[in-house]
């Protein structure tokens, strides 16, 4: 393709078609060529480890990394991306040493270049997109797991495997049981993270997170990674520094290893696409552990820090020793709010309940199943996903206000932003809003519906369960293709569908899955309650 750039990996992307200046994310076409560089050179190695019998933890640790690495929101660095791409070109010299000198070149270990990619048929380039999108979602909760000490050799082989496919001339025949095959296995990656952080850091149990924010020295922590917050925990502890969360990190209150520290208050702010207004006069450094970062702006970018794969250029990056003095050292010195500051969520509420994991859910189980059988609870929606900036999302607001008293509301990933500050009371004894974690967290709302199909003695589709999902990112393509392996059917999708759905590929989902857009929620609910 002639453009300075090809990106149509996230929700937002340009005309719902694609980003092929400046993405829509923030990222410049340089970082984009970068990106793609990367991707192609993670290519070139698993095309090299397809055949070396010396790839091994090392090599499926530097895939994960720069998969996440190329994950919206994520790295704007293009010299941190390129310093990434030296490291894997540098693993794949290793498994095959006389590549690079071979005089008979055979192209199976070669870079790929993703312009093959954006240019191929559209059919081929939609089941490819899946495989690598998904991929880079699955990287992330691989990644999470990874730096806590747990790792499935499963799980990295197979994303090795697709990348090796998106460099292959295949057709639809062999790229589609690849694509399908991504959420067999995603499962297990979700239920390697959900051990992971339980194990780490214990069952997560529901706990009210205030939204006010403390006189005094204070850090902000946005991301995913609980890991990073539990050693800034503990490097703050004693110091006079309150920690909040942001974002997606708001679920870490509920584990009773992260909970335990007092300095843990509450959390600051709304979704990840409102930062550039909620940080501008804020007297505290902001540290970005995973994805959800965006460009920051003059007002607050000398109190930004990242770490791990997250990067932007001229803003300090704490290593992979994990010191985190440069950030507590700029909290004390920004001293924080002289007084207390009483903030809302976007409804106006002044805080939310989270922690709805599944064992918090189905210690409930009997009460649950009870309420659903005389009657009491009628319906439950699972209404998650990401957020974004794009109208349309108020959308997900009004459905939640909209459901009956007599139905359940299960929420996780940032898309809760929208409603999770709403009262919207109780039924037979239980909150109507569950707040389940993260993104990374889906495993527990599947668990959820498995055990609930399990006690009715049906199918999850024979459940009065429907799920209206919001995506943005890759790690809501690997989720959705997670939701298909399982077999569940009439998911609604939106605000609108994946750019990177081809005609064919969408007409096969809807045939075979029955998925659809969201339309409005009232028509919507109507036709999910059957009324």
């Amino acid at each position: 393709m002639d453009h300075n750039m090809f990106c149509f990996q996230c929700e937002q992307t340009a005309g719902c078609t694609g980003c092929t200046s400046r993405g829509v994310c923030g990222k410049d076409a340089q970082t984009a060529q970068v990106q793609d560089r990367l991707t192609g050179a993670l290519i070139g190695l698993a095309r090299a480890a397809d055949t070396s019998p010396d790839a091994g933890p090392e090599t499926w640790q530097l895939m994960i990394e720069g998969l996440f690495a190329t994950l919206t929101n994520v790295n704007f660095d293009p010299d941190s991306l390129n310093a990434l791409a030296g490291r894997v070109r540098a693993e794949k010299q290793r498994l095959v040493p006389d590549c690079a000198v071979c005089t008979a070149p055979c192209g199976r270990t070669g870079d790929y270049d993703l312009a093959q990619l954006w240019g191929a048929q559209e059919d081929i380039r939609s089941l490819k997109s899946l495989l690598l999108f998904g991929s880079r979602g699955m990287a992330a909760y691989a990644y999470h797991a990874m730096v806590l000490g747990y790792r499935d050799e499963s799980v990295e082989r197979f994303l090795s495997k697709a990348l090796f496919a998106v460099g292959e001339d295949w057709g639809m025949e062999e790229l589609l049981p690849l694509v399908l095959e991504l959420g067999e296995v995603n499962l297990r990656c979700m239920a390697l993270l959900d051990k992971a952080n339980t194990e780490c850091f214990g069952k997560p149990s529901p706990v009210h997170v205030p939204f006010s924010v403390e006189p005094g020295p204070f850090i902000v922590v946005s991301g995913h990674d609980l890991h990073d917050l539990k050693l800034l925990l503990e490097q703050t502890a004693g110091r006079g520094i309150a920690v909040y969360t942001h974002g997606e990190m708001l679920p870490a209150h509920a584990y009773p290893e992260l909970k335990k520290y007092p300095h843990l208050k509450g959390n600051f702010g709304t979704a990840w696409q409102n930062q550039q207004k909620e940080f501008a006069d804020l007297p505290a450094p902001i540290l970005f552990t995973t994805n959800c970062l965006m460009p920051p702006r003059l007002s607050y970018a000398d109190r930004v820090f990242t770490t791990a794969v997250v990067g932007y250029p001229d803003i300090p990056h704490i290593g992979a020793e994990k010191d985190f003095t440069p950030v507590i050292e700029r909290a004390l010195e920004l001293g924080g709010y002289a007084e207390t500051q009483h903030r809302t969520g976007m409804n106006g509420g002044t805080g939310t309940t989270t922690g709805f994991a599944h064992d918090a859910v189905l210690a409930n189980a009997a009460q649950i199943v009870e309420a659903v059988r005389s009657g009491a609870i009628r319906h439950f929606f699972l209404v998650g996903g990401c957020d974004g900036a794009r109208a349309g999302r108020n959308y997900y607001t009004e459905f939640v206000r909209q459901t009956p008293p007599d139905t359940v509301v299960l929420t996780l990933a940032c898309g809760k932003y929208r409603f999770h500050d709403m009262d919207l009371g109780t039924v037979a004894g239980l909150p109507r809003l569950l707040d389940i974690g993260q993104c990374n967290d889906a495993y527990s709302a599947i668990q959820i519906a498995l055990a609930l199909a399990e006690a009715f003695q049906c199918g999850v589709n024979d459940l009065p369960l429907s799920m209206v999902l919001s995506w943005y990112e890759q790690k809501a393509v690997c989720i959705l293709l997670t939701l298909l392996h399982l077999g569940i059917r009439n998911i609604r999708l939106g605000p609108t569908l994946p750019a990177f759905l081809s005609p064919n590929v969408l007409q096969y989902l809807v045939e075979h899955y029955a998925i659809a857009p969201i339309t409005t929620p009232e028509a919507d609910l109507a036709a999910l309650l059957g009324s």
